[in-house]
């Protein structure tokens, strides 16, 4: 019985990971989003800090978010096994979608009923989106953090409005909570 409690978590890491991969349109935060979904509403094995941490993590890290979240995700649930499940997961079924379209790649290129619907699946992708960024900043305006709260807005203003990197504004985030948690840390060292 303990092997078989053993290997349940591997298994059904490896089965969310492969169906998320599976059945996601639309890059790295559509399936960030759909993971918070799944691991922490509604297998509740990370809690809503934490998964907010780790796709913060996976966006900053080079490399394609979706892979960056499924491997801090599964490392988080599982240990260095969970992550090489839920990388395997998530690797899967673009790997074999994209070969099969590799194989068929005239016939795709000029297909209409392909093309349209690629278009319809990316007003899928901006509600999944939407849903996400309304998700996220309610649970950072529930803190009620102003540090946060502000971060928001400007990091919007300076990608949107501004053209700034996105880089720039995930480093610059980044050095702003180093220097408050290095802050935080003398307060209460003093």
């Amino acid at each position: 019985m303990e092997k078989e409690q053993t290997k349940k978590p591997y298994l059904k890491l490896f089965l969310s990971t492969l169906a998320l991969s599976a059945f996601t349109f639309g890059g790295g935060f559509v399936i960030a989003s759909l993971m918070k979904k799944k691991f922490v509403d509604e297998l509740h094995w990370i809690d809503e800090e934490d998964m907010l941490n780790l796709i913060a993590i996976a966006q900053a890290s080079p490399g394609a978010i979706a892979v960056n979240a499924s491997i801090l995700v599964g490392y988080r649930i599982a240990g260095f096994p969970g992550a090489l499940v839920s990388i395997l997961g998530t690797i899967l079924p673009p790997l074999v979608i994209l070969s099969v379209i590799s194989l068929f790649y005239e016939a795709f290129k000029s297909n209409e009923y392909v093309a349209a619907a690629l278009q319809g699946m990316q007003a899928g992708v901006a509600a999944i989106i939407c849903d996400v960024v309304l998700s996220l900043g309610s649970n950072v305006l529930k803190t009620k953090d102003v540090l946060a709260i502000l971060i928001m807005p400007v990091a919007f203003c300076a990608v949107f409005f501004w053209k700034v990197n996105v880089v720039y504004v995930i480093l610059g985030s980044a050095a702003l909570g180093i220097c408050r948690g290095l802050l935080r840390r003398k307060e209460g060292k003093a």
